[in-house]
C-alpha cells in the first residue's frame, strides 16, 4: 500500500522581477507502508522543494502548479488549513536540516514535547512527560535531558530530539530533510542506525532527503536520483549501485567512489611564489622567510576551559599535549568528532583564544606574545575558511567588496589595483569568466561558488598558512570534489602551508599529507595520511573509518579500506 504518493507534481516559483522558475517538474514518487524512500541529488535540484510541497510545507513565493499528493489515497494538495493541522504530527511529521532552529531556544524540550502532545491528544502534563521519556529513550537520550534547553545540547543529541520529536505521536510517515549534515560521521552513523532500528520497530514510512549519497545508500531501499527539478532515476539501493540508469546518477556515483576506491599515487607539486619580496616595514614580528620550509611549529600546546552552573565549577581540557609542525606547499589534516579539540586548535593557532601550556612559534615568533597591531599583522599572514559559505559573507555584501576588504587592509592597496586583484583571484579559485561574478551579492550564487569565493578571500592577503574548518561538510559530493582540488592546487602552487579541519577520514586522505587523528583534545594517532588510513593503529581511528558509510561495502570493488 503506497502511504504516500507524488504523481505528474509541478512546482513553480512566482516572483514579480524575474520569470516563473520550475523547481519541480512532472515528478513521480511512491513511499509505500514500512519503506524507506531516500532522494539524493545537488544543491538547488528540488529536493527539498518537491518533500515540503508534498505535505504542503512550501512557504510563498513557491506554488504547486500542476499534479496531485495522495496521502493513503487522499490528495492533501486541496486539504483546508485545519483539515491539515490534523494530520500534522499525529499522521505526518518531519525532521528538518537545522535541529538548532527546529527547536525552540527559549524553553526547554519537556516544554516543547508536552505542548506537541496536548495539541493533538487529551494528556494531562504528567502523561505527556511519561510519553515523552519514553520516546527519548528509543532515540538513546536519557530522561533528564527534558530538562534541558536547546543550546545545553551537541548537535547529534539535538537532532535525535527532532527525530524523537516526530515520532512522538508515532505517524505512519516522516519525512527527514538533510538530517545528519554538519555532523561528524560517528554521530551521523548512530542516528542512521538508530533511524532504521525505529523503522523496523515502529513500522512508520519514510522520505530521507539528502545530498550525502552513502548516508542514503545506507538506510533506503530505494532511491530516487533528482537533477535538475526532475526525478531521472529510481531504483532499489544496490541496483542503482550497479546499474545507473541515467548519466546524473553515473556522475554521483563516480564522485563517491574516488573517496573509497584507490586511485595511482601522484607526486606533491614543488611550487613555488612568485617572486617578489613582502614589504616588512611596520611588523612587530618577523615572519618565516619564504624560503623556509617549516612555517609553524606547535609544540605540548595545552588549553582548559572553566565553567560554572550555580554553586558548582567544573574544567574541560580541550587540547591536550598537541604538537606538530606546518610546512610550506604540504596539507596537515586535523580529524576528529565535534568536540574533540579541533576547532579550539584552530582558535589557538589564529591567536584569537590563548592557550595554557605549550608553545605556538611563527618562524622566530611566540605567538602568545602578540598584542595590537602585531596581532593584527600576524593575521594577515594566516587565514581562515569557513565551514558554512551561507553564513561566511556578508549577504549585504558584493563579491567584489569581499575580497577587496583584505587587500585593502592588510595589503593597502588603492581600489583599482584591489579590484584588478579580486579579479585574480576569483579566476584562480575556477570561477570565471570573473566579471560574471564580481558584482554579485552572496545570495545569487550556489552553495559551491560561495565556498570558491570564501577560499579567494582567505588567499587574497597572501597568507603563509591556511587553516580550512570543514570546508566541504555543507556541500554535495560532487562540488566537495571540486572545492578540495581547487585547495589542494592553490597549496602546491602558491607553496602555503594548509592545517585541514575534518571529521572525515577519506577526504583527508584524497587531500592531506599528514594526518593526526584527535580524540578528547589528545593527539591519538600521527602520520602519512595514505599509512594511516590502510594501516590504523588506534581503536578510535578504527571507529572514524567504520563510521563513514560505504555503499560499495556489498560489492566486488576494492576500497581504500581494504588493507585496514
Amino acid at each position: 500500500m503506497a502511504i504516500l504518493e507524488v504523481q505528474d507534481f509541478n512546482v513553480t516559483y512566482m516572483t514579480k522581477r524575474k520569470p516563473p522558475f520550475k523547481a519541480v517538474i512532472d515528478a513521480n514518487l511512491t513511499v509505500n507502508e514500512g519503506e524507506i524512500v531516500g532522494l539524493v541529488g545537488e544543491s538547488g535540484s528540488g529536493k527539498s522543494t518537491l518533500g515540503n510541497a508534498a505535505i504542503r510545507l512550501l512557504d510563498p513565493p513557491g506554488t504547486i502548479t500542476g499534479g496531485r499528493a495522495l496521502y493513503k489515497g487522499t490528495d492533501i494538495t486541496h486539504l483546508s488549513d485545519e483539515e491539515l493541522r490534523r494530520l500534522r504530527w499525529k499522521d505526518i511529521s518531519t525532521v528538518f536540516q537545522g535541529s538548532m532552529n527546529s527547536l525552540n531556544p527559549v524553553i526547554n524540550i519537556e516544554r516543547q514535547f508536552v505542548d506537541t502532545i496536548q495539541t493533538h491528544t487529551d494528556d494531562s502534563d504528567a502523561a505527556a512527560r511519561r510519553h515523552a521519556e519514553e520516546v527519548l529513550e528509543m532515540v538513546s537520550i536519557e530522561p533528564r535531558y527534558l530538562k534541558f534547553f536547546p543550546h545545553e545540547l551537541s548537535g547529534g543529541m539535538k537532532q535525535r530530539v527532532c527525530l524523537a520529536l516526530s515520532l512522538v505521536l508515532e505517524p505512519s510517515f516522516v519525512l527527514l530533510d538533510e538530517p545528519t549534515t554538519g555532523l561528524d560521521v560517528v554521530v551521523q552513523r548512530s542516528i542512521l542506525q538508530n533511524l532504521k532500528e525505529l523503522q523496523q520497530r515502529l513500522g512508520f514510512s519514510v522520505l530521507i532527503i539528502s545530498h550525502d549519497l552513502g548516508a542514503i545508500m545506507e538506510v533506503s531501499d530505494r532511491v530516487a536520483v533528482m537533477y535538475n527539478g526532475q526525478i531521472v532515476d529510481t531504483q532499489p539501493a544496490r541496483q542503482l549501485l550497479e546499474h545507473p540508469k541515467h548519466p546524473y546518477s553515473s556522475m554521483l556515483l563516480d564522485a563517491y567512489r574516488e573517496l573509497w576506491v584507490p586511485a595511482g599515487e601522484s607526486g606533491d607539486a614543488d611550487g613555488e611564489r612568485a617572486s617578489g619580496a613582502e614589504a616588512q616595514r611596520g611588523f612587530l614580528f618577523k615572519p618565516p622567510a619564504k624560503t623556509e620550509p617549516v612555517v609553524m611549529t606547535v609544540a605540548n600546546l595545552g588549553k582548559t576551559f572553566s565553567r560554572r552552573r550555580g554553586l558548582k565549577a567544573s574544567t574541560v581540557v580541550a587540547v591536550d599535549d598537541v604538537s606538530f609542525t606546518l610546512e610550506r606547499g604540504k596539507i596537515t589534516a586535523l580529524v576528529g568528532q565535534s568536540g574533540s579539540g579541533k576547532s579550539t586548535i584552530a582558535k589557538l593557532v589564529t591567536g584569537i583564544e590563548k592557550y595554557d601550556t605549550g608553545s605556538i612559534r611563527f618562524g622566530e615568533t611566540e605567538v602568545r606574545s602578540l598584542r595590537g597591531k602585531a596581532l593584527r599583522d600576524y593575521r594577515s599572514h594566516i587565514q581562515m575558511v569557513f565551514q558554512d559559505p551561507y553564513s561566511a559573507l556578508n549577504p549585504a555584501h558584493t563579491v567584489l567588496h569581499s575580497l577587496m576588504r583584505p587587500l585593502q587592509n592588510y595589503k593597502g592597496m588603492g581600489g583599482k589595483a584591489a579590484r584588478a586583484r579580486a579579479i585574480e583571484m576569483l579566476e584562480a579559485v575556477g570561477l570565471t569568466p570573473a566579471s560574471r561574478f564580481i558584482d554579485k551579492n552572496p545570495h545569487q550564487l550556489s552553495g559551491g561558488q560561495r565556498q570558491r569565493v570564501v577560499v579567494a578571500r582567505a588567499l587574497a592577503p597572501d597568507p603563509d598558512i591556511l587553516i580550512a574548518d570543514e570546508p566541504t561538510s555543507m556541500l554535495d559530493v560532487s562540488i566537495r570534489a571540486e572545492i578540495l582540488e581547487i585547495l589542494n592546487r592553490l597549496v602546491r602552487d602558491t607553496n602555503i602551508a594548509m592545517l585541514y579541519i575534518t571529521h572525515d577520514l577519506l577526504s583527508a586522505r584524497m587531500l592531506a599529507d599528514e594526518i593526526m587523528v584527535l580524540n578528547h583534545g589528545k593527539v591519538v594517532e600521527q602520520g602519512d595520511s595514505h599509512e594511516v588510513i590502510a594501516n590504523p593503529q588506534d581503536e578510535y581511528t578504527h571507529l572514524l573509518l567504520s563510521s563513514i558509510p560505504n555503499p560499495f561495502a556489498d560489492l566486488d570493488v576494492p576500497t581504500v579500506l581494504d588493507r585496514a
